[in-house]
């Protein structure tokens, strides 16, 4: 199940650099911006519990189709880069085992515990 659940992620992650050639960026922007959501981490200095919030927020699916959609709906190219940078991110970090964090460590996911 492991496996197919990251066959689907990489099918994810892959949708979106695929829907990103439909948007007038230059090919480099997906890369640069791709780690951006990851700054949801900034919320592990204050504890874990706002960590866990603000890394799920920047990770979560729905936030990334609610802006993706919202983007597609006013037809905004800076709203749907946003929403499928949110989208590819999520699936590359789920890709590689990294899923929403619980409050109580860094390293217990949605996934199991990172590193086991």
């Amino acid at each position: 199940m492991k496996n197919t659940l990251r066959l689907e992620e990489l099918a994810q992650f892959l949708a979106s650099i695929y829907a990103f050639t439909f948007l007038d960026f230059a090919w480099w922007w997906y890369p640069a911006l791709l780690l951006t959501p990851d700054i949801g981490m900034v919320g592990y200095l204050v504890n874990t519990r706002v960590g866990a919030f603000t890394y799920n927020l920047f990770h979560h699916k729905a936030v990334g189709l609610t802006v993706l959609l919202a983007g597609w709906l006013t037809m905004n190219q800076w709203l749907l880069l946003c929403g499928l940078i949110l989208l590819g991110h999520a699936s590359m970090d789920r890709l590689v085992g990294y899923g929403l964090k619980y409050a109580d460590s860094f390293k217990h996911t949605h996934l199991g515990r990172i590193g086991e």
